[in-house]
């Protein structure tokens, strides 16, 4: 009996990985923060929530807040760019509150 020859890593991967990308709009805008955002304001800024289309950035100071408030279309936009969204996942609104933000896994 004859075996197949191994398949590449990368191949298993890519379909382990594509079953396993986040469903809910909080988890997809969670996952995509980093590259959106920057490490500079993804440190000090985290989404927490998200209802009715509208998330919630949990900041580690009202100066953040108010920043990322005057930022709020770029940072839309660019989340609307970066995800691939159906009818069913829509952001509509980015509101930014003070309060602790988890630590990212």
């Amino acid at each position: 009996m004859r075996r197949p020859a191994p398949r590449p890593l990368s191949v298993a991967l890519e379909r382990a990985t594509a079953n396993a990308a986040p469903h809910t709009l909080l988890a997809r805008v969670q996952t995509a923060w980093p590259e959106v955002a920057g490490p500079a304001v993804s440190a000090a800024a985290m989404p927490v929530a998200e209802r009715d289309g509208v998330v919630t950035v949990a900041c580690e100071s009202a100066t953040w807040a108010h920043e990322l408030e005057l930022l709020a279309p770029d940072l839309l936009g660019r989340l609307r760019e970066r995800l691939s969204f159906g009818e069913t996942l829509h952001i509509r609104r980015l509101r930014f509150v003070v309060g602790s933000r988890p630590n990212p896994v």
